[in-house]
């Protein structure tokens, strides 16, 4: 071997090493894949080539990408021109080995194939390459065909190599053993950067299938918060996107790459993973009064005795006049039994529609409830009783929505348990920031917001991004047990006067309105009935 061969031997070799360690670097696998085959050609000086990978369940080999150099032809990988080669079975009908073609024969047999001329061999099939010939103004004349094999010695694709030139005139000629050792060599490094790859890709997989089981676990825990978990992730991305997309104002220097979106996506989906501690008769706790049963109907029945006792008292109260010979006072008395009795029956609507929760409640309803409170009736024992007790004065005088503070604290508690198990869970660099991300979306940045009392810096962006999505897609629920799901233009005036209040991030609600994202996901994911505002 002369000199100036043996220099180039080097030189491929240094090639073969600096493939090398960039595919171990690389986890895009359509990336990967083209850089096994750019590789390859480049350190066997072959015009054209493929990358086949083997499906094991499927029992077929699939043409994942194709380049030829002097047609200026690329297919796969990442040139977005899709494959359009049938998968190859590597077993005909009758369960004989297909030992037709190639590829599937260095799969099969698991040996490199290394053919001189396609046009003069009788050994496989070539019609296929004969017609991208015929087609392309081609000849396919030298091959190489390289099964690449696992650690478990598994066939799990297979490099091809077609047309090696020499060096100096461009000629196409054989590959030499040369060319083969190199190719092997490159063809068993990229068997385990796919191998890697692919465990990579199973693990997240399997990850990800595991968090969506956890959150669908949480929505299926309470009839009442549907798909609460599924779609805050999809809020949450649509607003990330928005402000990614900014280009000037105070996030035109906000940008997240692909791996901030998935730590972001993943927050999402666990952003309520603390609520498997939560009770369900506080989860679903549908009005004020509710415990294992709606105690309204009690209390109304409370009521209903004082209607009766009422009309006792204007009887007793005719018979005694009448006994004295007095008629005089009987339409008085009814009259007074009637407005008594009117008195109660309203009472009893009042109640029932304080019972029902909502958005707030006003200081003389309240006031009304413990005026009504107040009354007193005798019980089936003759005792005097007070007609709502502390307890049901307290739940039925709850401002905003059905829980009272201690059941409130108990919900609230939720985000704590939150952070506590993701913060116990060992993620890896580029989800590190997970536990903060989903344990902030109950924050504000005035810093009144729970379990951190979070504001500035300390408040990051993807969380008030995940706060947003959180209380909009809350307040546009159906399903919830103390509310219907609210109009467009209620929820958007919600949103607004809690950006006066500083309890949602201001430049970011502009962004929700001015991008139309509500729009956006309404149209996508709400009733019509609900969409009063373009």
């Amino acid at each position: 071997m002369n000199t100036n061969n043996n220099e180039r031997l080097w030189e491929r070799i240094e090639q073969l090493n600096t493939i090398g360690i960039a595919l171990s670097a690389e986890h895009h696998t359509p990336r990967l894949l083209e850089m096994i085959l750019l590789g390859a050609k480049e350190i066997t000086q072959a015009d054209g080539g493929s990358i086949y990978r083997v499906s094991k369940v499927k029992k077929e080999v699939q043409l994942e990408i194709m380049r030829t150099d002097s047609l200026d032809f690329a297919m796969g990988g990442t040139t977005g021109i899709p494959v359009s080669q049938k998968p190859i079975p590597l077993f005909l009908e009758e369960g004989r080995p297909n030992d037709r073609f190639v590829v599937t024969t260095a799969v099969l047999q698991k040996k490199t194939i290394a053919i001189a001329d396609t046009y003069t061999t009788k050994a496989f099939d070539f019609s296929g390459t004969r017609e991208f010939d015929i087609k392309n103004s081609y000849r396919s004349c030298s091959f190489l065909t390289i099964p690449m094999r696992n650690h478990e010695d598994d066939v799990i694709g297979v490099l091809q190599l077609i047309n090696a030139k020499d060096g100096e005139t461009g000629e196409v000629i054989a590959f030499t053993d040369a060319d083969q050792h190199l190719a092997q060599s490159l063809a068993s490094q990229a068997a385990m950067a796919l191998t890697n790859q692919r465990l990579i890709d199973e693990q997240k997989k399997l990850f990800n299938a595991f968090i969506k089981l956890i959150a669908s676990a949480i929505d299926e825990k309470s009839p009442y918060t549907g798909a609460h978990c599924e779609r805050v992730p999809i809020l949450t991305k649509m607003l990330a996107e928005a402000a990614d997309r900014a280009q000037e104002g105070v996030f035109k220097d906000f940008s997240l790459t692909e791996a901030h979106y998935y730590e972001l996506d993943v927050a999402s989906w666990l952003h309520d993973c603390g609520k498997i501690t939560t009770p369900e008769y506080v989860m679903d706790k549908a009005t004020k009064l509710e415990t294992i049963v709606d105690r309204i109907d009690t209390v109304c029945e409370r009521i209903e005795i004082l209607k009766r006792d009422a009309k006792v008292v204007m009887q007793r109260q005719i018979i005694e006049s009448q006994q004295q010979g007095d008629k005089s006072n009987v339409q008085i008395y009814e009259a007074q039994y009637k407005k008594r009795l009117m008195q109660l029956s309203g009472d009893q609507v009042f109640l029932r529609k304080c019972n029902s929760g909502g958005e707030f409640m006003r200081p003389e309803d309240q006031a009304r409830v413990q005026h009504i409170g107040a009354y007193t009736w005798v019980d089936e024992q003759g005792d005097e009783r007070q007609l709502l007790s502390g307890d049901e004065i307290e739940n039925l005088c709850i401002s905003k929505g059905t829980l009272n503070e201690r059941e409130r604290k108990v919900i609230n508690n939720h985000v704590s348990a939150t952070i506590k198990m993701l913060d116990s869970l060992p993620f890896p660099k580029a989800l590190k920031n997970v536990p903060q991300y989903a344990g902030s979306h109950h924050e504000c940045p005035n810093g009144s917001g729970y379990p951190n009392k979070l504001s500035g810096d300390a408040f990051a962006i993807p969380g008030r991004i995940m706060a947003i999505a959180d209380i909009f897609e809350a307040l546009t629920d159906t399903s919830r047990p103390y509310k219907k799901g609210m109009p467009l233009s209620k929820e958007l005036a919600i949103l607004e006067q809690m950006k006066n209040d500083n309890k949602i991030d201001a430049d970011l609600l502009g962004l929700f309105v001015s991008e139309k994202i509500y729009l956006d996901y309404a149209t996508c994911y709400l009733s019509a009935e609900q969409i009063d505002v373009a």
